[in-house]
This record gives C-alpha cells, sequence and structure tokens, in this order.
C-alpha cells in the first residue's frame, strides 16, 4: 500500500482532517494535502513522528512487509 493511503488511514482512524493531523505532525496543512497526492514524501524527521504520535513503523508506511 502506498504511504498516501497509509496516511489516508491514519487520518480516518483518528478522525483527523488535513490541518488537524498537520498540526500533530508538526508540518503545514499544504505538506499533508501535497503528501496525500503522491507529490512528496515526509522525510525522515516526519516519519519519525508519524511512528512516534502513531506508532506506526516506518516500513508499513512505505508499504514494506516482512
Amino acid at each position: 500500500m502506498p504511504y498516501c493511503e497509509v496516511i489516508k488511514e491514519i487520518m480516518l482512524a483518528n478522525n483527523l482532517s488535513q490541518q488537524k493531523f498537520a498540526d500533530i505532525i508538526g508540518v503545514n496543512q499544504t505538506t499533508i494535502s501535497q503528501w496525500l497526492l503522491g507529490r512528496k514524501k515526509p522525510s525522515y524527521d516526519n516519519i519519525l513522528s508519524i511512528y512516534e504520535k502513531f506508532d506506526i513503523e516506518p516500513n508499513v508506511l512505505f508499504g514494506i512487509k516482512y
């Protein structure tokens, strides 16, 4: 599953708007929009933030299965 789909699932599961998700991660809403459209990928620091705040393994975020 592409990272943009994983981010959408996280947002849906936690009932978060793009703005609220952005606030939690520490980025702006435009960045979240770009991630969801697949135009940009989260930086290393953003991946760690998602991992820490939502308990999502970095490999899962990028669709890597063991």
